[in-house]
């Protein structure tokens, strides 16, 4: 618990916390959402960054995109491909990396899912400022950028 007197160091150190906490119960509420498609949280990720993207993308950019390890986003490509969510392509700047894009039936799953998390965000949102929502977008950005540039301290 934050409270007066608390450095920013501190605070900083909670909300980091709190997101890993809140990452692990959004895969596991997600997970739960989509089991009724026949889904997961990471099956649902992997079909996103394609929807979102609107092009075939490798593994690695699909991974990339969704933040999880290239391992996690190729197991979960080639369940899709088994399920026949996803079409796979050569890829001309690299052979040895294909490219995937939805196929229709992977356009209708992920349009599920969208479905169900459209009720489920309205319902979370609910009750809560639309100013407080974009400050709270804004710093995790700023994190964001910050985790990605300032290096990490040596150890000594």
């Amino acid at each position: 618990m934050t409270k007066t007197g608390d450095t920013q160091r501190e605070v900083l150190t909670e909300i980091m916390l709190e997101i890993f906490r809140l990452n692990s119960l959004l895969l596991e509420k997600g997970n739960q959402m989509v089991a009724p498609l026949g889904m997961s949280s990471a099956r649902w990720q992997v079909l996103g960054a394609l929807a979102l993207s609107g092009d075939a993308m490798s593994c690695p950019q699909i991974a990339a995109a969704m933040g999880i390890s290239r391992q996690g986003a190729q197991k979960q490509l080639n369940l899709a491909i088994k399920d026949q969510l996803l079409a796979v392509h050569e890829n001309p700047r690299n052979l040895r990396s294909p490219l995937y894009e939805l196929t229709p039936a992977g356009q209708e799953a992920y349009g599920k899912a969208m479905g169900l998390h459209a009720v489920w965000s309205k319902a979370l949102a609910r009750g809560v400022a639309l100013s407080d929502w974009k400050t709270t977008l804004s710093v995790l950005r700023e994190l964001d950028a910050r985790l990605q540039s300032t290096p990490l301290p040596n150890k000594e």
